[in-house]
């Protein structure tokens, strides 16, 4: 399919914003990403003013500037564009051909009123296609078969934080593989962009979150098609598709509101921007997004960065000083006493320790091939 494409519990934490990065730790990307206000670099017209996300960012893909942000670290639920660091954490764990038969184990712990890709116990997948509704249709059911497979939710929740820690995306707290509310699961329009931009330089990352449509296993041997719930880049429910749109991915919940991360490419250039929970209107996210990519194409290269996304550790990044606070205000960390009734939640004690542990495997694997292949 791909080849076609062209390019013990937590406390019970109210869902909501948590305090500034800046409030417990030296500010990742900059002083100005923690600042008040629409931060805007000198030499750059004013952003748009229409804007009524809670937080937002604009960055260039390639050098990793900050051409613009908005309470840029301000944590907030991300819904499921916290799937982008499951993508990232997981997305070469597994050969693209490998099969799995899907069972009613598989599937018992998808939590109530998920959005589903609509896999079916007894049916055969092969790991692309679960990807596929992943990156589609935004399936809980196909994360919660991929995180089986892996070796369990708990381990992959462990690695993804530790994959969070990696990239510096110190504003997340990962509780669910899928983004689903969770009581202090919280990331930021900054740690968004960062897992965007890593991400996109994945080729795989980059053709699955590029794909419109993808015919997908009914069961009984037939197929149906399935479409991008991204309407900027599929055009649905009156969004008018934006040129260039390379991805990345959406998000809702009814704590977290509307999220969205987003890419796109003009005249050889990549911007990346991320949207955090607009006040109101239905298509808001995607014509706020619109808004902003236009705004960062139109600005010359003398306009002057306000920060920067800062590469992983594992790739040679400088690792931001610590303020020694606690990582997250209001969120205590799990014992591995116990989960949720769904069995999803973040483990401390035996948890923490396979966090380490996947964070040093991390650095130790492959080179992946996402700065091998450059966007066009």
């Amino acid at each position: 399919m791909l080849a076609a494409v062209a390019g013990a519990p937590l406390a019970a934490a109210p869902l909501r914003a948590a305090p500034s990065a800046a409030a417990t730790r030296a500010v990742v990307g900059g002083a100005r990403l923690a600042a008040g206000g629409v931060q805007a670099g000198a030499g750059a017209a004013a952003p748009p003013r229409k804007l009524t996300a809670r937080a937002w960012l604009v960055a260039d893909h390639d050098s990793g500037e900050v051409l613009a942000a908005y309470r840029a670290h301000l944590r907030l639920a991300p819904a499921s564009t916290l799937k982008m660091l499951f993508a990232d954490a997981l997305l070469d764990r597994f050969a693209r051909t490998e099969r799995h038969t899907v069972t009613d184990a598989d599937l018992a712990g998808v939590p109530s009123g998920s959005s589903l890709v609509g896999l079916r116990a007894g049916v055969t997948y092969t790991v692309e296609e679960l990807w596929l509704g992943v990156f589609l249709r935004s399936g809980n059911d196909a994360v919660q078969v991929l995180a089986r497979m892996n070796g369990g939710v708990a381990k992959t929740v462990a690695e993804m934080q530790a994959r969070a820690a990696d990239l510096q995306a110190l504003d997340t707290h990962v509780v669910s593989p899928d983004g689903y509310d969770h009581p202090g699961q919280l990331s930021s329009a900054y740690d968004l962009a960062l897992f965007a931009r890593h991400g996109l330089r994945d080729a795989a990352f980059r053709a699955y979150c590029a794909t419109r449509t993808a015919r997908f296993p009914a069961g009984g041997g037939r197929t149906r098609v399935i479409e991008n719930t991204d309407r900027l880049l599929s055009g649905a429910s009156g969004v008018t598709p934006y040129p260039g749109l390379i991805g990345v991915k959406n998000g809702f919940t009814s704590n977290a509101g509307n999220t969205f991360a987003g890419a796109a490419t003009r005249a050889g250039r990549t911007l990346i921007v991320t949207v955090l929970r607009p006040e109101s209107g239905h298509n808001a996210v995607y014509e706020e997004t619109a808004a902003l990519l236009d705004w960062g194409f139109a600005q010359g290269s003398s306009a002057r960065s306000v920060g920067t996304l800062v590469e992983a550790t594992s790739e040679g990044g400088k690792k931001a000083p610590a303020a020694g606070a606690p990582p997250h205000p209001g969120v205590r960390q799990a014992s591995s006493a116990g989960l949720g009734p769904d069995g999803w939640g973040m483990l401390g004690g035996a948890g923490g320790a396979v966090a380490l542990a996947a964070g040093g495997a991390y650095a130790l694997r492959r080179k992946r091939n996402r700065q091998a292949e450059q966007l066009s």
